[in-house]
């Protein structure tokens, strides 16, 4: 239901669930129904399409739908497939005329639909402040990670911003991604070490989404598979950096990967984690903080660019230089 990668099959399941009551399997509640999943070895972000109860709910002409995703990359797709009247990912064998459907938050600038809290405007982000600079920047992902390094990045706004370069990588078509941990992390490192070669650009963003995409499948094999892919994607990377003079920082926003089963109820675990995450400098004699923030990157990574900070951001600094 929650693709983001237009593998409309997927969503095609949740919309006739949702519009035409069908589903793969059926149970008589919703507890019953989870633990069918369960016991076919599905997790909780894996459960196929489950009708519930004896007559399916369906959603009707007129209907209001309120979508409570905050997040927006996971709610387009299935946004789409009620809002569009030409929308074309799979035939809709009933295309319902709701009364309204309203979004949590916007989940992009074009869709025409009411909207519950208003996204905030932010100035200075830090490839706006690059532009501004005159600076040339890329941002490079495989699909799964694309909306983190372009419209998050940017403070939720989807055009690139002057100066501003994007390379998407097709991430690979499989039902999960235990089956290719590597996922597409080679071609973008392929990708990123040409850039940096090409010398063209003053700051390369750059998202690998191996441990955060195969840690969500609880396979901890294929998790450390996925782990050692990353580690030569970035020897390659520092290779390439080393050559002509560059730096760089490695972080993340959140944890998954270190953390692969519960102890206490013996399941794996496939969700995120609220662990402190690593920020590793690679580059010149430097001095890191031992703790920050995610606001603190930004200014961080100006300052080692030797670029002024704008008033917006955070003044502390996770990077000294010696």
């Amino acid at each position: 239901a929650l693709d983001r990668d237009k593998r409309w099959n997927r969503v095609e399941k949740a919309y006739k669930l949702i519009t035409e009551g069908q589903g793969e399997f059926h149970a008589a509640d919703a507890s019953t129904g989870l633990q069918m999943a369960y016991d076919r070895d599905e997790t909780d972000e894996f459960v196929k399409a489950t009708t519930i109860g004896t007559e399916p709910v369906l959603v009707e002409d007129d209907d209001v739908i309120v979508f409570m995703n905050f997040r927006s990359d996971r709610a387009r797709e299935l946004t789409e497939t009620f809002i569009h009247a030409d929308f074309d990912g799979f035939n809709r064998e009933r295309n319902i005329k709701l009364g309204s459907f309203v979004t949590l938050t916007q989940y992009k600038k074009d869709f025409d639909v009411p909207v519950a809290f208003p996204a905030e405007q932010l100035n200075n982000v830090f490839g706006e402040h690059i532009s501004s600079l005159g600076l040339r920047q890329l941002r490079i992902a495989e699909t799964e990670k694309y909306a983190h390094v372009t419209f998050f990045f940017n403070g939720g706004r989807d055009q690139p911003f002057e100066g501003e370069d994007r390379i998407l990588v097709p991430s690979p078509n499989v039902t999960t991604y235990d089956q290719q941990p590597a996922m597409c992390a080679p071609e973008v490192t392929d990708n990123l070490v040409h850039a940096i070669e090409s010398n063209q650009y003053d700051v390369i963003i750059c998202n690998f989404a191996n441990a955060d995409m195969v840690g969500h499948t609880g396979n901890f094999d294929a998790a450390v598979a996925a782990i050692e892919a990353l580690d030569t994607c970035l020897g390659r990377v520092w290779s390439a950096l080393k050559a002509i003079g560059g730096e760089m920082i490695v972080t993340a926003d959140h944890g998954n990967a270190e953390f692969m089963r519960d102890d206490s109820t013996g399941q794996s675990h496939t969700a995120h984690t609220s662990n402190l995450v690593p920020l590793i400098y690679a580059g010149r004699a430097a001095q890191c903080a031992e703790h920050g923030t995610l606001s603190d990157i930004a200014p961080t990574m100006l300052n080692l660019m030797n670029l002024p900070v704008p008033t917006e951001m955070s003044t502390h600094l996770l990077v000294e230089l010696k």
